[in-house]
């Protein structure tokens, strides 16, 4: 099979690492819905070692990208080293790692991106699992941004049970990590009158108990977070993840 695909001309001059980086993007690209460009670079010297499976390093770069919950992605970065592949499977365009391996992540994540998350379905649902009063709630409108002071500002229109009126919620929050892998709202500073507050501060309760990196990572994969910067117009992550297996694809 190896001859079939390099040839009688030895794997150094030919291009063995532009095709596991080419199987490797695709895979990558194949855990999103979609992706507005995808690179992946793997690098080996001598090029030979990639026959063993041996892998110096490999770096994957993602810009707009989907998931399929409907969470949204503005840019992901992965940088490996010393990377163990099976490399026989590369020729069925599947990527196994031989060993678990740890990689350094880079997540940026723009006002658009936030807001489009929460409302989504897929976070909808987690928010009206919160019963206050006893009522269930329904979210509306909601809206994220990064004010001038660099804190993050949540914005949204909440019916509380059958009431034919929206609360208002309105509230700003600094974000911290804990643990490195719970994302928090702190220093919290409510907006609105008191039932806006009240309903305000049982949601920020809430939400705190929900960001936990562990329920949103892909099968086979482990995220911490070391650091947290709020940027001009956008929530940049800065941490790690271990990857025991290769998470698979869904089909499109």
């Amino acid at each position: 099979m190896v001859q079939a695909l390099f040839g009688s001309t030895p794997i150094q001059a030919q291009s063995g690492d532009r095709l596991v980086s080419k199987v490797v993007g695709a895979a990558i690209a194949a855990l999103f819905k979609r992706s507005d460009k995808v690179e992946a670079n793997v690098r080996a010297e001598p090029v030979a070692k990639l026959l063993q499976g041996s892998v110096d390093g490999f770096d994957f770069i993602g810009n707009g990208m989907l998931m399929y919950n409907g969470l949204r992605i503005a840019v992901m970065e992965l940088y490996l080293q010393a990377v163990s592949i099976d490399f026989s499977a590369i020729f069925a365009g599947q990527v196994k790692l031989r060993q678990p391996t740890q990689a350094v992540m880079r997540v940026v994540l723009t006002e658009d991106d936030l807001t489009a998350s929460f409302n989504t379905p897929f976070i909808v649902e987690k928010l009206q699992r919160l019963q206050y009063e006893g009522q269930p709630l329904q979210f509306n409108q909601t809206e994220m941004t990064v004010t001038p002071d660099k804190t993050l500002a949540f914005e949204s229109h909440v019916r509380i049970g059958d009431a034919r009126h929206l609360t208002a919620v309105d509230f700003s929050a600094e974000i911290e990590v804990e643990n490195r892998r719970k994302i928090q709202f702190v220093n919290v500073k409510y907006g609105g009158d008191e039932d806006s507050q009240n309903l305000a501060k049982a949601l920020i309760d809430h939400v705190n108990n929900l960001l936990d990196l562990d329920k949103f990572a892909l099968e086979g994969t482990q995220l911490r977070v070391d650091r947290v910067r709020i940027q001009k117009d956008a929530l940049v992550f800065y941490g790690s993840a271990r990857i025991d297996h290769f998470p698979k694809g869904k089909k499109r």
